[in-house]
């Protein structure tokens, strides 16, 4: 197998989750030396002694700047600069309308959506430099290409991340680092199989994938093989690029096969 990132450094955030755990896993079987870093510290350690020495886990809670300087050192001291950040870490809100949504809920979502990529992109960016540059992408979704109802928070906080991901490309470029987002529509992870925190409704059972051109879930490791490719030097003058994952959910109803005489 062809081991791209023997060199890098990753630091992916939101690392014990569906998502997460396979990016994590996905650069380290090519591989690279990696943080895992998260909330959930019985989870985060298991993964990280599961993959052995070239994996450490650190706690990180993304809204804090504290917990993000203590990651990057950690991160330096056992590895190296940081050569690749994943903002993965996300927190959906319970279904609302506007109206009736929260402001407790809507500031957390912002807090870890927004905020805590830019306390990534901050904390990150001196690292990246003393690396010699690198590559950063910021996990965000489909819900960050329309509106969505229900979930404004989440939307929102979304939408944020896309001009802050831009901006970041610009302001790194010269530096030697490459800032890009991947759009995940619906995947099959803990995230949309269970209850959205705070209610009883499944993202799963409100959703039908039956109309898209490819017409199922995604899987996680879908996913992870565009991050795999867009943080390579394989993508080298790829940035501030939004690579959209979602089986056409985006491009409407897919025609169907007995519609075209197939």
């Amino acid at each position: 197998m062809h081991q791209r990132y023997t060199e890098d450094i990753v630091l992916v955030t939101g690392a014990t989750g569906g998502m997460g755990s396979s990016h994590v896993r996905g650069y380290h079987a090519e591989g690279g030396r990696v943080v895992v870093a998260g909330r959930r510290d019985a989870e985060g350690r298991a993964l990280a002694a599961e993959l052995g020495e070239r994996a450490a886990f650190v706690h990180l809670d993304v809204t804090d700047p504290a917990d993000w300087a203590r990651a990057v050192a950690t991160a330096e001291e056992v590895f190296g600069p940081v050569t690749v950040l994943v903002n993965n870490a996300g927190l959906q809100t319970p279904p609302a309308t506007i109206e009736d949504t929260d402001l407790a809920d809507w500031s957390r979502a912002l807090a870890v959506n927004t905020t805590g990529t830019f306390l990534g992109i901050r904390a990150v960016a001196p690292s990246l430099r003393r690396a010699g540059g690198g590559s950063v992408v910021d996990v965000v979704s489909t819900m960050a290409d329309t509106g969505t109802a229900l979930f404004a928070p989440y939307t929102a906080a979304k939408w944020a991340v896309r001009g802050l991901t831009r901006t970041a490309a610009l302001e790194l470029g010269r530096d030697g680092v490459r800032v890009n987002s991947v759009h995940p529509g619906v995947v099959s992870t803990p995230f949309v199989q269970q209850p959205v925190p705070g209610s009883d409704v499944v993202i799963a059972d409100a959703f039908s994938p039956d109309a898209l051109a490819v017409p199922r879930l995604a899987e996680p490791r879908e996913v992870t093989d565009v991050l795999l490719w867009l943080t390579s030097r394989e993508a080298s003058f790829v940035t501030g690029a939004e690579i959209v994952v979602d089986g056409g959910l985006l491009l409407g109803p897919a025609l169907q096969a007995e519609a075209t005489g197939a």
